[in-house]
């Protein structure tokens, strides 16, 4: 048997099966590995293909294994995202939570009150209307103004 042969033919059929090079090399130690205490208690008849057999086995227990447990990174490949905004993506934030504010401060109380009613407190146009004792289209309509008024303010920004 041509050692080398041997393994480079068997690295070259985990490639193809889509072992990483780091990941064949390892298989492929492996199997010789088995092959050599096997050969210890019987002889074996083909070692390359003993070796294919083995190191293909081995690398479906691999895949087995990165299936139910995940797949192992080294702490240097790693890549940390920092989901966190940054310091401008805050201010701009603040920003606008007081620009919206003083949009909803022009507003006249009635659609502030409904607006707030519809967008932030989930109530619909028919349970605003019965509250206020008004019209469902008159609900609409102070919606409609009222959105219509805090988005012309809010483009002016």
């Amino acid at each position: 048997m041509d050692i080398k042969k041997t393994f480079a033919s068997v690295r070259a059929a985990l490639l193809r099966r889509g072992s990483s090079a780091q990941d064949a090399d390892d298989l492929v130690q492996e199997a010789w590995v088995r092959l050599a205490g096997y050969q210890r208690e019987q002889e074996v008849a083909q070692p390359e293909a003993f070796m294919m057999r083995t190191a293909l086995n081995l690398s479906i227990d691999v895949h087995r294994a990165r299936m139910t447990r995940g797949c192992e990174v080294l702490v240097e490949d790693a890549v940390i995202i920092d989901l966190a905004p940054t310091a401008e993506d805050s201010m701009l934030a603040k920003e606008r939570v007081a620009r919206l504010s003083a949009g909803l401060a022009r507003l006249s109380e009635t659609s502030r009150a409904i607006l707030l009613s519809h967008r932030l407190d989930g109530l619909t146009y028919g349970e605003i209307a019965r509250a206020r004792g008004v019209s469902v289209s008159t609900v609409h309509i102070h919606v409609a103004k009222a959105t219509l008024q805090l988005t012309s303010w809010m483009e002016d920004w």
